[in-house]
């Protein structure tokens, strides 16, 4: 019998992950879960151990960023995996939901649902961008095909993910999910953006945009050496820098993805030639989109990328 466990990540936001907490706990379905303090300040973990003695807590000596989410899976034994923030929670029946998709689908290695944020439930720009996604649906998996996700909305087979290493933890935060989803699908698993599987977010106030903006640009120059050919990986860093307005955060990136260079080079291994055909043609369609006013001006490829994590400090 398939089990399912849920990594809960935070960072210094206790009101909110008692909150997330108490809806996971009211209304989900029974489900292992871990909450992974990733070194907060603000008294989190006792305060999650008073509220709910018999969770385990996982504290982190240092601020891991998204990669905190590893410890949290190197807890659980469970089949699968869904990943949770602190200030989103999944509805009703969607675990299993999920879950039952993965049983019926061996060759399925993600499933990311629709996140619908704030009271007025209002969809996700990204789930939209998902949910129109141009690449040819497989008749032997259900959803949309994506080659990136929403990671407070997914569920991932624990094999899968620990095979192909979990977060890149020089990542810190931002585009994280970008390689893993291309390492998933590298690597021969299918990932399905699935609707019907939904979760709620309500975005903190507590946000660092400025430096999560950096770290997902330098990330997003970071993924495309670490894992496309020369030529795509020349054309994807100028596009994403393109986009950026502020001179200044260009060079912020350029510069820390420049230190990171004999990593990304020890590091680097080329994707199949189906997988870069892929990555060009959800950059193509999101190209199209925002020259339409479709899509936002951010370093996101669309479709190829998403992040819903909030660690960054």
């Amino acid at each position: 019998m398939s089990t399912i466990g849920v990594v809960v990540l935070t960072h210094d936001r206790a009101a909110d992950l008692l909150t997330t907490l108490e809806h996971m706990r009211a209304e989900v379905e029974p489900a292992r879960l871990v909450v992974v303090d990733s070194a907060s300040r603000d008294g989190t973990a006792e305060a999650v151990r008073a509220r709910f003695p018999d969770l385990a807590v996982a504290r982190l000596d240092v601020n891991a960023g998204a990669a905190g989410r590893n410890a949290g899976v190197a807890r659980l034994d469970t089949t699968y995996v869904a990943f949770c923030d602190d200030d989103a929670w999944w509805a009703p029946g969607a675990l299993a939901r999920a879950a039952a998709l993965l049983d019926a689908h061996p060759r399925l290695g993600l499933v990311c649902g629709r996140v619908l944020v704030g009271p007025g439930a209002r969809v996700d720009p990204v789930s939209g961008e998902m949910e129109s996604s141009p690449l040819p649906s497989t008749p032997t998996l259900p959803g949309r095909p994506i080659l990136g996700f929403l990671c407070a909305a997914s569920m991932v087979r624990r094999q899968a993910f620990l095979a192909v290493g979990g977060f890149e933890p020089r990542f810190f935060l931002g585009g994280e999910e970008e390689l893993l989803a291309i390492d998933l699908a590298a690597a021969g698993w299918g990932l399905a953006y699935v609707p019907d599987v939904v979760a709620r977010h309500y975005p903190s106030p507590r946000l660092d945009g400025l430096r999560r903006g950096r770290l997902q640009l330098r990330n997003a120059l970071w993924t495309a050496w670490l894992r496309r050919p020369a030529r795509d990986a020349w054309r994807r860093s100028r596009s994403v820098l393109a986009r950026t307005r502020s001179r200044r955060d260009q060079a912020a990136a350029v510069a820390t993805a420049l230190w990171g260079l004999p990593w990304v080079l020890r590091q680097r291994r080329v994707v199949p030639p189906h997988i870069e055909d892929a990555l060009r043609r959800l950059e193509g369609y999101a190209d199209r989109r925002r020259r339409l006013g479709a899509v936002g001006s951010g370093v996101r490829s669309g479709v190829a990328s998403g992040s819903s994590s909030r660690l960054a400090r």
